[in-house]
């Protein structure tokens, strides 16, 4: 089978490898169909960040079932399902209060161990969610990055009625804007320093776009003014500038949803540290997208709005194509952020059958 391979140096390969077994009762052995590059994976690519080398990458993936363990009762071949990454050991205390991204033993697939971008790979059956009926494969990619930004709402006790600022308009901060509006927000606004995103983000449904590379913050914030209660700020791109920003434009009593992982120091000076306590912030951090009976209540929102066709995907995709279009767009990347999704999809692969 074809398994897309990532080598220390930023080496991407397309290999030949053996077809995975099924060594479990609660194993299942699924044939990938879609699998998306994450934005985490691009250090674990480019900037030795992955846990091991050579590794398989991909956490966020879509297939279908094609052989069960002997434990397994309720799936069968043909079920459309998508990959829940993380491995908690569902033991610790973390675990039994349904905090499961504070495992204090967790896996990952695709990041601890080798993920998704193959045309099979076997999964504990816990680590599947089922796909309803007419749920397409791209569609059943994007539930791990979509549940996200719910997460993140879930932990701000939802967004109903609030002011959505969305300070990021990458493939995230376009779900979170999505996710925001199909869910009642008051308004969503949208945040960048790209024009094609903040023009892409008015298609996709935002009410107000600011260019933050042509606007100070105190020119955003007076812009805010007339939204400036209820605010739901969610900083996606994972910059220290975004998150001095959030701060900086935020109105009284705002809540601060932190998405974006830093790659490097957060420096805040005493001015703008004393803005989260003059306006009394809501500083909130979000790790992963799971919450309540595993894998989540994101998990099941997701599934609803993607039934009742909140989310449009179609101009979030760069990229889509077989294992090698797929290493050639990543190399290309050398290291940069992506403008777009790109997407490995072998439902036209001629790969080996098990």
């Amino acid at each position: 089978m074809k398994s897309v391979v990532i080598h220390a140096g930023g080496s991407v390969t397309v290999e030949e490898k053996p077809l995975p077994q099924i060594s479990a009762a609660d194993d299942v052995l699924v044939e990938v169909i879609c699998s998306g590059l994450c934005g985490s994976d691009i250090p674990r690519i480019f900037h030795d960040g992955a846990h091991f080398y050579p590794i398989t990458l991909g956490h966020e993936f879509c297939g279908r079932v094609k052989e069960t363990g002997s434990g397994v009762r309720d799936l069968k071949p043909g079920d459309l399902v998508a990959c829940v990454p993380l491995q908690p050991c569902f033991d610790c205390e973390e675990c039994r209060r349904e905090l499961w991204s504070q495992c204090r033993h967790y896996q990952f697939i695709g990041s601890r161990s080798d993920g998704g971008n193959r045309e099979y790979i076997t999964v504990p059956r816990v680590n599947l969610f089922t796909l309803p009926a007419g749920t397409s494969p791209v569609e059943g990619a994007f539930f791990e990055p979509m549940t996200v930004s719910l997460h993140t709402i879930e932990l701000a006790g939802g967004c109903r009625d609030k002011e959505v600022i969305i300070v990021g308009a990458g493939t995230i901060g376009l779900l979170a804007m999505q996710c925001a509006k199909a869910l009642g927000a008051r308004s969503v606004t949208a945040i960048d320093i790209n024009p094609e995103r903040l023009a892409l983000s008015l298609e996709q449904g935002a009410d107000y776009v600011f260019n933050s590379a042509e606007m100070s913050a105190e020119e955003i914030r007076q812009a805010l003014e007339p939204r400036r209660f209820e605010q739901l700020i969610l900083e996606t791109a994972g910059t220290p500038q975004t998150v001095e920003l959030c701060i900086q434009i935020a109105g009284p009593h705002a809540q601060i949803g932190l998405i974006g992982t830093l790659h490097r120091d957060l420096k805040l000076n005493s001015g703008t540290f004393g803005l989260i306590l003059r306006k009394e912030l809501k500083v909130l951090g979000s790790w992963m997208n799971y919450s309540g009976e595993w894998p989540g209540v994101e998990w099941q929102q997701a599934t609803q709005l993607f039934e009742q066709g909140k989310i449009d995907l179609s101009a979030l995709i760069a990229v889509q194509g077989g294992a090698d279009e797929y290493a050639r767009a990543v190399t290309a990347l050398q290291g940069k952020p992506m403008s777009g999704k790109i997407m490995l999809d072998f439902s036209g692969s001629e790969g080996g059958q098990p």
